[in-house]
């Protein structure tokens, strides 16, 4: 008896060379609406689905599989004599393969399809399919990669697949539903602004192995969030492969830098900011964030939300960078920066336009805990604070102090910065008591501390206005919130100190 393939496929690359091969082999190929027509215009013989069901395609195409003559031939188990004995009684025959892939959802939702097209493009009857035949792998080749047709052809023609092959493409098939599915599910709860849904169900494509992971003894992969990153187009001009500390570092840095609208540029090491400036030129913001801490740099990932031209280039080329993302590189830039072999020069056209995502998550024991994305909220837009003592900011000081504020939200808690004409001049970070945030950025900032303002991510003591008065530091901006509040107060009143609290807290753990 002749083995019979199921053929319907939305996408038709290498579906027809597959088709001859089993062909040749003697398989019988049924097949469905378009695949049917694009198979026998093209000299295949193909059975039309309607000839094994015995009932027409009706609703549009949405009902054409689902009938017992197709799901039946599929899952019966070949060593069970009951099943067989139902399958001859019944009129029956096998189908000992299924070629299947899906209506394209996930295209669609990349064109910002309506929903009416969205709908129309959930497929039913293709991961009905599907299942059916991955659940019944040991009989059934289900086949939904057509990265997978010359391995099969091959093995076919050479006595049959093996075990192992049966098992992984099972297991692919179960893994592309669940992605479909996922897919499908993700875009109901953002129509319906469910950011907390009975099931969270995120998915994720390979896109590439790394050469290893956050250390060289670890291996590692980047996975591609197939609905968060619609629309985001990123290239990488130059350079070796990305690593895993890269990747990591440069969302790091772009979450940073998604903070100004104006002309800005993020430096960063370890996913730590080492230097962030704005000015009215980007290369003026780039020296900023480059002087804050020289030695730091090196090493690190610098991004701009300008395009880098030729005079920014010159200067990143004189020491070692592993990374520059930016909206765009000029011809100048890239004919100078391309000079050195291993930079990555990463382009994002939307580096401006798009926005960070919604909601983060992060893995803990026995799951993950997942949070509305840290943003800068109205009230800290307009400035909304109250200042706690006589000495009011100018406006001048003002326009540093919501610089810094922005700056402190992406250091790591415990977190400070100083900041001078929009610019960071010295950052603390990460430090288990505040005081040593305070001192580490003081003493990196040198002599420059002097009139410049402080951020600082949570409250602090008298210790921390006492460094402060003894550096030159005159205003400060905290969420304030201590029970020592009070003294606080007292002690920037006495030292001529201008003190505002946020009411806001920004801590990055």
């Amino acid at each position: 008896m002749k083995k019979r393939a199921l053929i319907s496929v939305f996408d038709k690359n290498g579906i027809l060379e597959f088709a001859r091969s089993l062909e040749r082999m003697d398989w019988e190929i049924i097949s469905t609406g378009g695949t049917y027509k694009y198979l026998n215009d093209n000299g295949v013989n193909v059975v039309e689905i309607e000839e094994i069901t015995r009932f027409p395609e009706i609703l549009d195409g949405r009902v054409k599989t689902l009938n017992p003559y197709i799901h039946g031939g599929i899952l019966y188990k070949r060593d069970s004599k009951e099943h067989c004995d139902t399958i001859n009684a019944q009129g029956i025959a096998g189908i000992d393969m299924v070629v299947n892939n899906l209506y394209p959802f996930e295209e669609k939702l990349r064109e910002g399809a309506l929903h009416a097209d969205m709908v129309e493009n959930i497929d039913i009857g293709g991961p009905s399919m599907i299942r059916a035949a991955a659940k019944n792998y040991k009989d059934v080749l289900i086949v939904t990669d057509p990265q997978d047709y010359e391995r099969i052809s091959e093995e076919l023609e050479n006595g049959g697949a093996s075990e192992k092959t049966k098992l992984d493409l099972a297991r692919k098939a179960f893994g592309y539903t669940a992605h479909y599915d996922a897919l499908i599910a993700n875009y109901f709860n953002k129509i319906m602004d469910k950011d907390y849904p009975e099931y969270l169900t995120k998915t994720y494509k390979l896109e590439t192995k790394l050469r290893y992971g956050e250390n060289p003894h670890q291996s590692a992969s980047f996975y591609k969030d197939s609905f968060e990153d619609l629309g985001i187009t990123v290239r990488q001009l130059h350079g070796k492969e990305l690593s895993y500390n890269n990747l990591n570092d440069i969302y790091g840095t772009i979450k940073a830098l998604k903070e100004f609208e104006e002309p800005t540029v993020v430096a960063v090491k370890h996913t730590n900011p080492c230097g962030i400036g704005s000015g009215k030129k980007i290369y003026d913001a780039y020296m900023k964030a480059y002087e804050c801490d020289t030695e730091s740099i090196f090493g690190g990932i610098v991004a701009l939300n300008r395009d880098v031209d030729g005079d920014v280039a010159e200067h990143m080329a004189t020491y070692f960078l592993e990374v520059v993302i930016a909206p765009g590189f000029t011809e100048s830039a890239m004919e100078i920066l391309t000079k050195k072999k291993n930079i990555r020069l990463i382009e994002i056209p939307e580096l401006n336009e798009f926005k960070i995502s919604k909601m983060s998550y992060k893995q803990v024991l026995q799951g993950m805990i997942y949070q509305e994305t840290d943003k800068i909220t109205g009230k800290e837009k307009n400035f909304d604070f109250q200042v706690m003592t006589t000495r009011e900011p100018s406006e001048y000081e003002i326009e540093d102090l919501k610089f810094a504020w922005k700056c402190v939200k992406n250091v790591a808690s415990n977190g400070v910065v100083l900041v001078k004409n929009k610019g960071t001049i010295g950052i603390g970070q990460g430090e288990v008591r505040r005081s040593w945030a305070v001192e580490g950025a003081i003493e990196r900032a040198g002599d420059n501390a002097f009139d410049s303002v402080l951020a600082s991510d949570a409250f602090f003591f008298e210790d921390t206005v006492e460094a402060l008065n003894k550096a030159g530091v005159k205003i400060v901006i905290s969420p304030g919130g201590s029970v020592k509040d009070d003294e606080v107060i007292k002690l920037c009143e006495e030292y001529g100190m201008t003190l505002i609290f946020t009411g806001v807290r920004h801590f990055r753990h």
